[in-house]
């Protein structure tokens, strides 16, 4: 049998992966609630992506996708937190407060899906958003829920979490990390 690795697993599942152009760039807003049909459609994608995904890998911490991660360049992202709660949807989300305060843990992306990277990122955030009806909602957010939102946010700014860690930190392979002990994976991933 043929050991496949897991970035070309999310490959396979339709996960655009890092070096795309895509990635890269900051995705683009909409205009709400005029283009609602259009953030549903892609809300409807992004939801559809991350059942396929749950199907093959389990994510115990909770996990995200970001519309530029299934390549559509639109600020639309999905986080289904931990246990069972709903998933919460993201259109054009900004943070507007951060904590000074900042825990430091792995972190892993569906979309380089074979290392993992220890980040450092704040307990507390505070998101603004809108509403299909085209309200700002916002909305405050703490911990490890904080920490998959903020990654999604990033990806629709054209940020990986590469970015975040602190200078002479690289990305460990995930089969080191799975011996680590830690067990921070989501994408969150």
């Amino acid at each position: 049998m043929i050991d496949v690795r897991p970035s070309q697993r999310m490959r396979d599942l339709g996960v655009v992966q890092r070096g795309a152009g895509i990635l890269a760039e900051p995705a683009r807003s909409f205009d709400l609630p005029a283009e609602r049909d259009q953030a549903e459609r892609v809300v409807d994608e992004l939801f559809a992506a991350m059942e396929r995904i749950g199907q093959v890998h389990p994510f115990a911490k909770g996990m995200g996708l970001a519309a530029p991660q299934i390549g559509i360049s639109r600020a639309a992202a999905v986080v289904q937190p931990p246990g069972d709660v709903p998933a919460i949807i993201l259109l054009n989300p900004r943070i507007t407060t951060s904590s000074d305060e900042v825990d430091e843990q792995y972190e892993g992306c569906l979309s380089f899906f074979d290392v993992r990277g220890f980040v450092p990122r704040p307990l507390k955030i505070t998101v603004e958003a809108t509403a299909l009806t085209g309200e700002t909602v916002t909305t405050a957010y703490e911990r490890g829920l904080a920490r998959l939102i903020h990654h999604e946010i990033d990806h629709l700014d054209g940020l990986l979490y590469t970015v975040r860690m602190l200078p002479g930190i690289e990305p460990i392979p995930v089969e080191e990390y799975r011996q680590s002990g830690h067990a921070w994976v989501y994408d969150g991933a």
